[in-house]
């Protein structure tokens, strides 16, 4: 069974950052970071690889989110720079257990994490 445990959520002001890292215990294929603004529905953030290293990153982030991951620490994490107020969200990792396809789906992923909450304030 395989089981994400995210931190490093918080409070930031608008044009902060903040890393948030995703531990994970079992074999996983291709790791991933949703998020949850208040009253809206969950959508992705960025996606990789974790054999290849690929990364697939939304348009809303890109520029100014980095996911990464060190396979030695069974680690991925999301350097957030630039945050904006509409950054504000829970941010969930999931992990894909089959394939190596980064999928922008929450659906595709079959484990998830807890959450983690960012608030970015203006």
């Amino acid at each position: 069974q395989v089981q994400l445990v995210e931190s490093g959520g918080g409070l930031v002001q608008a044009g902060g950052s903040l890393r948030l890292s995703c531990v994970t215990s079992g074999r996983t294929y291709v790791m991933a970071w949703f998020r949850q603004p208040p009253g809206r529905e969950r959508e992705f953030v960025a996606g990789i690889s974790l054999s290849s290293g690929a990364t697939d990153h939304a348009d809303s982030v890109k520029g100014r989110f980095t996911i990464s991951r060190d396979n030695s620490k069974n680690t991925v994490y999301l350097q957030m720079t630039s945050l904006k107020s509409e950054d504000t969200a829970v941010y969930y990792c999931a992990a894909r257990a089959s394939t190596n396809g980064i999928y922008r789906q929450g659906t595709m992923y079959q484990y998830w994490g807890q959450g983690t909450p960012v608030t970015v304030s203006s």
